[in-house]
């Protein structure tokens, strides 16, 4: 074979450390900005990008050659700084530790492009780790609910 030839899309899921509301509605355009570059500066592709004042979807078109876990470690590590930097919050931010990340085929795009596209609205019904853990079944993850989200974060899983 002379070449490499792949479709691999994937929807990259995290939060806001101990799930703070910190992304201000007012400055999202631009959070959403300034990750796309971190990604497009990767050589991948983001295909839709939305988020909650506590969390983030980011679906992506990704190449064989990177890591998800090292594109996440840098669009969180970038982003904070970038957020810190603007001073967007009274205090630090930062992300939870891990994230989620699903693969989907090519004729999936649509739906969990929309999906993204939509958080406002499916959050007037169903709260972040309602969903997130939705995620997590609908896939068969296998989780420990204790350590889904961060230790400061008391509720139960």
């Amino acid at each position: 074979m002379a070449d490499t030839y792949t479709q691999l899309y994937i929807h990259i899921i995290f939060a806001v450390k101990g799930r703070q509301s910190l992304i201000p509605k007012l400055h999202k355009d631009e959070l959403h900005r300034y990750i796309t570059g971190i990604i497009d500066s990767k050589n991948q592709t983001v295909i839709q990008i939305n988020s909650m004042p506590d969390h983030i979807h980011i679906l992506v078109g990704i190449t064989p050659d990177i890591a998800i876990s090292d594109i996440v470690r840098d669009i969180k590590a970038n982003s904070s700084k970038f957020i810190n930097k603007q001073r967007w919050i009274a205090g630090r931010f930062e992300w939870q530790t891990g994230f989620a990340a699903f693969s989907y085929a090519h004729s999936q795009l649509d739906t969990v492009a929309r999906y993204i596209k939509n958080q406002e609205e499916h959050h007037s019904r169903q709260t972040f780790r309602e969903e997130y853990l939705a995620f997590l079944k609908r896939f068969n993850v296998s989780y420990n609910p204790k350590y889904v989200f961060d230790a400061e974060d008391t509720t139960e899983a």
